[in-house]
């Protein structure tokens, strides 16, 4: 059995809410929510709901062996120091902040290496290639309360164009 969401009770029907203006972009859709705010419009009575959802994945480049270690041995550096300041700023790294420090980016970076091959090991060739995934609408609504629909529209209209 599922439990219910609890995030979902800050999300009003959508439902009950009417469309009062459809932007291509969501920067543009933003900018009328914000004029709306600027006119003390309730904007808790609005949303702005993307329609025609498509998710997009960015191939950025190849993985070979090469390049998994680079990355593992890069993210594991970052993790590193940052593990070894916190250390360090603790007082658990020996009491010398540098050696806390220097002493994480070592064993980040030799760890983050071996965890980088051991997963391109494991992917089994099925995965070589790196992206960054995201999602885009082809067009933006803003809906209302049915209540204040219809001076949101009103206000909207006034809108200045860019």
């Amino acid at each position: 059995m599922t439990q219910p969401d609890p995030r979902a009770a800050l999300i009003p029907d959508q439902s009950a809410r009417v469309g009062v203006a459809t932007y291509a972009s969501y920067p543009e859709a933003q900018r009328a929510v914000d004029y709306l705010s600027d006119q003390r419009f309730p904007v808790e009575r609005t949303a702005i709901v993307g329609e025609g959802l498509k998710t997009i994945e960015q191939v950025t480049g190849r993985l070979d062996w090469g390049r998994a270690a680079g990355l593992g041995f890069g993210q594991g550096l970052f993790i590193g120091l940052f593990i070894g300041l916190l250390f360090g700023l603790l007082g658990l790294g020996g009491g010398n902040l540098l050696f806390a420090a220097a002493y994480g980016m070592v064993m980040g970076a030799v760890t983050g290496l071996v965890w980088g091959l051991i997963g391109y090991a494991m992917s089994g060739g099925r995965r070589d290639f790196t992206s960054i995934g995201g999602m885009r609408a082809d067009r933006y609504v803003i809906l209302a309360d049915a209540e204040v629909a219809e001076q949101a529209r009103a206000l909207l209209s006034g809108l200045p164009p860019r």
